[in-house]
């Protein structure tokens, strides 16, 4: 197994680049989820439809990950990369000029395509520059991006108070489209797995003829691929929840304003959650060196406590226990996001991780677009939304059982 000493070139170089794309990206498509009040000031709308502005981005973003992700398999990781990068950017920074509900909401479906192309394309290529013992650790960097972005995304009930909801599109979509340039100048692909070169050899496949049907087939051949995508979509319903309606929930439940909840909601748990994939990816690659499972062991372990502390923050009307129910939920449930992509690697042909990883995302944000929906459905008929809360409580502990009955792939997996 490939060691930190052996990395190729550019191995952490690619990890830091991708790291302020992926905060770019969550806080992008997160901000709008905060600034509840100054949007339906500005452009009315019910909860539902509130609600459907999240969970239209993504369906749309699910649907179209298992594409996005044949795309980065079959073509070149990078440009896709930057691509999606500053397509999204430039949605954004439109979406600040939308005067209607349809107008808003079409601009959150664009996004939802644009985005779809960068996590399964930047999470395999981090697979392909981390083959061995530093894969989670870099993956769980790469996320603690994500985790900052989602937590900034704060910023945009901040913002939304004093300038106005327009204003935060404007400035982190001008932001987007000029790092797009510097991430075109410095960006690579890694050198294909040589696993996979040798199977080009044998004429089992190339690179460049990666087929869809082919990937869904190898991918679905495997059960542990099977228990890892409910196990994954389950977790989407509990993660869109918490970013969805945390916000609103804090705001009425403890009489915060809108800025402080949206401060509260994300600051709080993606501060927790940042330190968490960190945790979990460097315990997953120190586990994994004696136990192949201890990639599966490290989330686990964290979803059996993050079910007691999201119950928690949906019972309790004392604002700082609630907070410390978010921080621990936040930290130890984001030991799955650094080891989602190893445990894939498990699972599946190294050809179609882009490919799996987006047939991941589909199901995931299919599951969390309806619990968001659902929430602003629940909302409109008067009843309290830490009912969800609850639920996805329940759903972690199922998460566990799917977790532990994941087995790596029979047939023999490509190595360097």
């Amino acid at each position: 197994m490939a060691n930190s000493s052996t990395l190729p070139p550019r191995a952490w170089l690619v990890v830091g680049l991708l790291w302020i794309v992926g905060c770019l990206n969550y806080l992008d498509r997160v901000m709008i989820t905060t600034m509840r009040g100054s949007l339906t000031e500005a452009i009315p709308m019910t909860d539902a439809q509130f609600g459907l502005l999240t969970s239209v981005f993504l369906w749309v973003y699910g649907f179209l990950s298992p594409f996005a992700g044949f795309l980065a398999d079959r073509f070149n990781r990078s440009r896709v990369i930057i691509g999606s990068l500053f397509a999204w950017s430039v949605i954004t920074w439109l979406t600040a000029h939308a005067t209607t509900y349809g107008e808003l909401l079409a601009t959150r479906a664009l996004m939802g395509i644009s985005e779809a192309c960068y996590i399964p394309a930047a999470l395999a290529l981090i697979a392909d520059y981390h083959r061995g013992n530093t894969r989670s650790l870099a993956t769980g960097v790469h996320m603690s991006g994500i985790m900052v972005g989602s937590g900034l995304g704060g910023l945009g009930g901040w913002i939304a108070e004093r300038h106005g909801w327009a204003h935060a599109f404007e400035i982190f979509g001008a932001a987007g489209i000029v790092y797009s340039i510097v991430v075109a100048f410095l960006l690579r692909d890694a050198a294909r797995d040589p696993g996979v070169v040798r199977a080009a050899i044998a004429g089992e496949s190339s690179v460049k003829s990666v087929r869809m049907g082919a990937a869904l087939a190898s991918l679905f051949s495997q059960r542990g691929f099977i228990f890892a995508l409910a196990y994954w979509g389950l977790l989407g319903l509990v993660g869109w929840a918490v970013v969805g309606w945390m916000p609103t929930y804090l705001n009425e439940h403890f009489q915060l304003s809108q800025g402080t909840a949206g401060l509260s909601a994300t600051g709080y748990l993606q501060a927790a959650a940042l330190a968490g994939v960190l945790i979990g990816g460097a315990w997953a690659d120190r586990w994994s060196r004696t136990n192949e499972r201890g990639r599966i062991y490290v989330p686990m372990i964290g979803l059996l406590v993050a079910a007691p502390g999201i119950l928690l923050v949906s019972t309790i009307d004392w604002l700082p226990l609630a907070l410390a129910g978010l921080v621990i939920f936040g930290l130890a449930r984001a030991f799955s996001d650094s080891n989602m992509m190893p445990i894939l690697c498990l699972v599946s042909d190294a050809r179609y991780r882009a490919t799996g990883y987006g047939v991941l995302n589909l199901f995931s944000c299919v599951v969390g677009g309806l619990t968001i929906y659902a929430g602003g459905i629940m909302r409109d008929a008067q009843i309290d939304v830490s009912r969800i809360f609850q639920f996805a409580a329940f759903s972690i502990l199922i998460c566990v059982g799917l977790l532990f009955s994941i087995r790596a792939q029979t047939q023999p997996r490509s190595r360097p």
